[in-house]
């Protein structure tokens, strides 16, 4: 059986729009674009052509892509079950690392999004705060260094 994919609802939602979008927007127009470059003539010299193939091929995999992963996705609650005792899948985390506070959301690989805080369960400091409660310290191996953080509020 294949891997289960975490997501939250807000993932999910994501990942089901940029799916419609793809289907029911971009697959007809890329469509259109290669019938038209088509109609140019010479396909061994057309650019255009070429062009829309190669985006049409794009579209094509990332649909198949997202139809593989919308299979495997298991759903996480972003709420806490039981209070937020410690750092879980969907859990909003703050940690000071040498006096500096950082806020990050910790999801599954297919959403994370570093730049907007919301980094993966299997980075490194993903992994290394899972499980934590506020007031731990963890460590966190980074390629550079170990890091060491300290839990300061999860919701």
């Amino acid at each position: 059986m294949q891997e289960r994919i975490p997501i939250t609802a807000e993932g999910l939602a994501a990942l089901q729009a940029e799916y419609e979008e793809l289907v029911n927007v971009r697959r007809p127009e890329i469509i259109r674009i290669v019938a038209q470059a088509r109609e140019e003539g010479d396909l061994r010299e057309n650019a255009g052509y070429h062009a829309a193939k190669n985006d049409q091929g794009f579209i094509e995999g990332r649909i198949r892509e997202i139809e593989g992963m919308l299979k495997r996705v298991e759903l996480i609650d972003s709420a806490p079950a039981h209070g937020p005792a410690e750092v879980r899948l969907g859990s909003t985390v703050t940690i000071e690392i040498d006096g500096d506070k950082e806020t990050y959301t910790i999801v599954g690989a297919v959403e994370a999004k570093p730049a907007l805080g919301r980094i993966s369960n299997v980075s490194p400091v993903g992994k290394a705060l899972l499980g934590a409660r506020v007031g731990d310290n963890v460590h966190i191996q980074t390629p550079a260094s170990l890091l060491q953080a300290r839990v300061i509020a999860i919701e």
